[in-house]
């Protein structure tokens, strides 16, 4: 039985020659159900959240074209944040207004979290568990194959000429050899692409960098040349009315925290520490684990160092932005300090998780809501777009970077001086052969992967 939400996929089975229609116009109750699914399958880190949304959105659904899809991402990139979550949250507002970006980027959210209490629950409770340690087995590898993945689709359209090229070649040995910081290389590649998009523009152009619509997708609902809708338009009324909302949001949930707990209480210093935190994620989750790690391990002592690296095992093999650890810490934090008393551990760690998504995320949305008319006012300029094509560029390398980072940690997970572990070696290929060969499906891949480590690991 098919879900509405179908009705507006290209029939796969289409002749590339066949003209296409552009898509009827989406429903808000369609795009609920498609945010909802997206938050289930979100597998494999922004950038397995940013090639399943492409996917779904640019190829088969033609919600909207993918120069806007790049060029709404490439404004996510610039902010401290999820960025697939970020983009999620901007394509809901541009379709659905204000609402449509909440349920966009709360439905992103929102699974992941539930999820998260639930495996950190049997995490501290029961410990060790032959079934999770299994699934997770031979999940991470298939994370490993869906970032290269990731990364070999979106530099098969952002890099279109040697130029291009190079700025990803050059962002990859920065991160990689030199361990140059991510806003470092945002920020180079961004002046890069001003100055070159002023001295080469064309090889800075939206369509240069990004390709287009060319490659057989069809018309979308929102295409190139569709105007911004009206709630899309810069005023600053508007601006003004969405900071302070966005304060009172932050400040009165941050009231109530320290008039029940005091200033001092580990729930207002959750909340505290995770609004510092939500404002430091550029370059994605791993560039503020560290200041996490050391804010609740040394600092607070919420949780210890062990536990920290499987919280991020955790967030790495769940659906859900990988900075979604930030629930490990909150709920092990909140069930270890039994904070509403021995007999409501549980609900004690509940309600840490949750404390600190909300002050985590919040930001995410606030950026969006106030800086999309910006964006969606500098889609035809070149001194805007140029910037972002070369981060785009960047960020392929960054990508890359990450499956090298992963497939180190999979592959000799005691480091170069232990064994190599075979097994994982196995399930990566099979996964990768499942992406590249046979176009399979990341939930596909993920399922089935999950499958065969949890036998590999009952059979040992």
């Amino acid at each position: 039985m098919s879900t509405p939400i179908e009705d507006t996929v290209t029939p796969p089975d289409m002749p590339r020659d066949t003209p296409l229609a552009p898509p009827g116009p989406v429903s808000f109750r369609q795009a609920l159900w498609f945010w909802l699914k997206l938050g289930f399958i979100s597998f494999g880190g922004p950038a397995g959240q940013i090639a399943i949304m492409h996917t779904e959105l640019v190829e088969r659904r033609r919600w909207i074209s993918e120069r806007r899809f790049l060029h709404a991402l490439n404004y996510c990139m610039l902010l401290p944040g999820p960025e697939a979550q970020q983009l999620a949250t901007y394509i809901g507002w541009l379709l659905h207004r204000t609402w449509g970006g909440i349920v966009a980027g709360g439905l992103f959210v929102l699974p992941s979290l539930f999820i998260l209490i639930g495996l950190s629950w049997v995490y501290v409770a029961w410990g060790d568990v032959p079934v999770i340690a299994g699934l997770f087995y031979g999940i991470k590898p298939a994370v490993t194959a869906i970032v290269l993945h990731a990364a070999n689709r979106i530099g098969s359209r952002a890099l279109k000429n040697p130029i291009l090229w190079s700025i990803a070649a050059a962002a990859f040995v920065a991160i990689f050899a030199l361990g140059w910081p991510f806003p470092l290389i945002v920020a180079i590649a961004a002046l890069v692409g001003f100055a070159g998009g002023q001295r080469w523009p064309r090889y800075f152009h939206v369509g240069a960098g990004h390709g287009s619509n060319s490659q057989g997708y069809g018309p979308a609902l929102i295409d190139d040349a569709t105007p911004s809708p009206a709630h899309a338009r810069f005023r600053w009324r508007r601006l003004a009315g969405i900071v302070a909302i966005g304060v009172a949001l932050w400040a009165a949930p941050m009231a109530v925290l320290a008039a029940i707990y005091g200033w001092q209480g580990a729930y207002t210093q959750m909340g505290w520490f995770f609004t510092k935190a939500a404002y430091l994620t550029f370059g994605g989750a791993y560039a503020v684990l560290p200041y996490i790690y050391q804010g609740a391990v040394d600092h607070y002592g919420w949780l210890a160092p062990i536990q920290m690296i499987d919280g991020l095992a955790l967030g790495e093999t769940t659906p859900g932005p990988l900075i979604m650890v930030v629930a490990f810490v909150g709920f092990v934090g909140g069930y270890a300090h039994s904070l509403l008393g021995p007999e409501q551990m549980f609900l004690s760690g509940a309600l840490a998780a949750a404390i600190v998504t909300w002050f985590t995320f919040l930001p995410s949305f606030l950026f969006i809501f106030a800086g999309g008319p910006l964006v969606e006012a500098t889609k035809e300029d070149l001194k805007f777009t140029a910037p972002l094509t070369a981060i785009t560029a960047a960020v392929v390398g960054v990508i890359l970077n990450l499956a090298v980072f992963f497939g180190y940690h999979v592959l000799w997970p005691k480091g170069l001086a232990g064994p190599f572990d075979w097994g994982s070696a196995l399930i990566a290929l099979g996964a990768a052969a499942a992406l590249f060969r046979f176009k399979r499906g990341v939930i596909e891949v993920i399922t089935a992967c999950a499958g065969v480590g949890l036998l590999l690991k009952l059979a040992l």
